[in-house]
């Protein structure tokens, strides 16, 4: 259990994948660059005290110690692009003997820039050359049967300065020409084109913004040199419009030019310097106003902001990291430390209750049984669900969801399932964005249909992709026929997710690949590269299965043998 959390911190507080506009180094300099820097690391000692943040805190009275095994690591976040020219290890007995220090601009791509086999433990200065905002010591042998451990771990940069580029853009002021606020829209104020977050957007308003032409500005809170512009339209984009310039806000200066606006996502290598950078927006592409996921811009100078942090794709070779093997004798209800029951109706027209477990439960065999029962006496097995109001249901199932317990951001995510069968039941396995109890709505937060199956078509399964701006019947997917009815043996289902984007397969062939790239400039904004929860449930009805009919068979069971996760 501490083991697995330790893992999902990992998750949760990684490395920025956008570098912020910094320095360069030239001369080695002497001052601690690691010094109270943002940690994190492969793993902390189970049960101790020892984090992280112990070896950059400047005491050597205070360390860092891994969990009892190899490889580990801590990484420290510079905070902008740095030369690196040397190192000072303090080891704790507990010492690696063989460890590399690498360097890496986006903390998911590393460059070794020093190595040994031979390590000897005790203080350690070595002298390297690299330029990275990430720097990390990577251990692969422990000298001891304990982890390794480290008092501080010290880093020297140079000191002559040289500006690097970097995201200029990120929650500065921004103004527009108008933005809407309805149901439709709620709150897309000209700020949600600078967050980041590319489930949020601004609009300009319906009742004083759909004419051209329109207009959203950022104040990048100083003058800068700006090289690139990234903008991620929704459907309602331009297809004329001009980056410009400016140091008062007032006089324009036009540094690129679009007359043929595509939508979706565009990369604009531009030339020009001002505090403030606008996207002056002269042609709609059709009746509506004007909308932006995402407008990035990208530099040097200005007064940057840091973005929130992103999870660095899994490495190599990938590692168990949370799994429920459902081994509980006959009758034992899921595991509380794991998985939470969502009670209720549920979505899509779906006909079933959701019981607090009185549908999940072991069958002694190795599998969690997720079972839809009609019921035999209409409301006798459902109190009044406090959504509907309604105190009777015609059939009851379970749904079993690790929100709350655990969550991941990339990964290789698995189960071996034996669907549910007949006409009218919809057995899944799938996961959704962390945010959507947080105020980001369906589909904004995103979703991962890694197994759908329908009874009425007994010899397919599906998997799928839900996002802002393709979801429901417009979601981004591919079925796979079996030639026989899934619900007559186990199944593997599985993705495999990082930062480029996730390949979907079933028995380990292939049923789609989805690229992030090609998303983003044919379909919309990518809600992926953040944590999201698994859900396993067993449906009875809905607009897409159809209902039960005379032919339909009950209870059906859903049988989960396992569910894993490696990072």
């Amino acid at each position: 259990m501490r083991r697995r959390s330790a893992i999902t911190a990992f998750a949760l507080l990684t490395a920025l994948v956008v570098p912020v506009a910094g320095v360069q180094a030239a001369e080695c300099g002497t001052a601690n660059a690691a010094l109270n820097a943002p940690v994190t690391a492969s793993s902390v000692e189970s049960g101790s005290p020892f984090a992280a943040t112990s070896a950059v805190d400047g005491n050597a009275g205070t360390r860092w110690s891994s969990a009892f095994s190899d490889p580990q690591w801590l990484r420290i976040d510079l905070g902008a692009s740095r030369d690196v020219c040397g190192a000072t290890l303090q080891w704790e007995a507990a010492y690696a003997t063989a460890f590399q220090i690498q360097v890496s601009p986006d903390g998911a791509a590393w460059t070794t820039v020093h190595q040994t086999t031979t390590g000897t433990g005790g203080t350690q200065n070595v002298t390297f050359t690299g330029t990275g905002r990430y720097i990390r010591l990577y251990a692969t042998a422990r000298a001891t049967q304990y982890g390794v451990s480290l008092w501080e771990f010290a880093v020297r940069t140079g000191t002559n300065t040289t500006p690097t580029e970097g995201l200029l853009s990120y929650n500065k002021p921004a103004f527009a020409s108008s933005f809407q606020d309805d149901g439709a829209c709620p709150v897309c104020t000209p700020a949600k084109a600078l967050d980041f977050n590319p489930a949020t957007r601004w609009a300009t308003s319906p009742t004083t913004g759909w004419v051209d032409p329109g207009w959203i500005y950022v104040d990048l809170g100083a003058s800068a040199r700006i090289s690139k512009v990234v903008v991620q339209w929704d459907p309602a984009h331009a297809s004329a419009f001009q980056i410009q310039t400016s140091d008062n806000a007032s006089t324009w200066t036009t540094i690129h030019s679009v007359t043929n606006g595509t939508g979706f996502k565009q990369t604009l290598a531009v030339n020009g310097t001002g505090r403030y950078v606008r996207v002056n927006l002269t042609a709609r592409s059709g009746q509506y106003g004007y909308s932006l996921w995402e407008f990035q811009v990208y530099g040097t100078g200005g007064s940057p902001t840091p973005p929130p942090p992103q999870a660095p794709d899994p490495g190599n070779p990938l590692r168990l990291v949370w799994s429920d093997e459902f081994n509980a004798p006959a009758g034992t209800r899921p595991d509380a430390t794991k998985w939470r029951p969502e009670i209720g109706t549920g979505q899509n027209a779906e006909l079933q209750y959701y019981t607090d477990n009185r549908n999940a439960f072991t069958d002694g065999a190795g599998n969690m049984v997720l079972e839809a029962r009609r019921e035999v006496t209409p409301g006798s097995a459902c109190p009044v669900d406090p959504v509907s109001g309604s105190g009777t249901c015609q059939y009851t199932s379970a749904r079993l969801i690790t929100e709350g317990k655990a969550s991941w951001t990339y990964g290789r995510i698995e189960a071996n399932i034996k669907v549910s069968g007949t006409k009218g039941l919809w057995p899944a396995f799938w996961m959704l964005g962390n945010d959507i109890f947080k105020g980001t709505a369906w589909p904004a937060s995103g979703e991962i249909d890694i197994m759908e199956h329908l009874g009425r078509e007994p010899n397919t399964a599906y998997q799928t992709i839900h996002g802002p701006a393709y979801f429901g019947a417009g979601g981004i997917g591919q079925m796979r026929d079996i030639g026989q009815d899934y619900a007559n043996a186990f199944h593997l289902f599985r993705v495999d997710w990082n930062s480029k984007g996730m390949v979907f397969s079933i028995d380990g062939v292939t049923v789609i690949t989805i690229d992030k790239a090609t998303v983003e400039a044919t379909r919309g904004p990518w809600v992926f590269d953040k944590p999201f929860f698994i859900l396993l449930n067993n449906a009875v009805g809905g607009d897409w299965p159809g209902p039960p009919d005379a032919t339909t068979s009950f209870p059906q069971r859903m049988l989960v043998d396992y569910v894993r996760v490696y990072q």
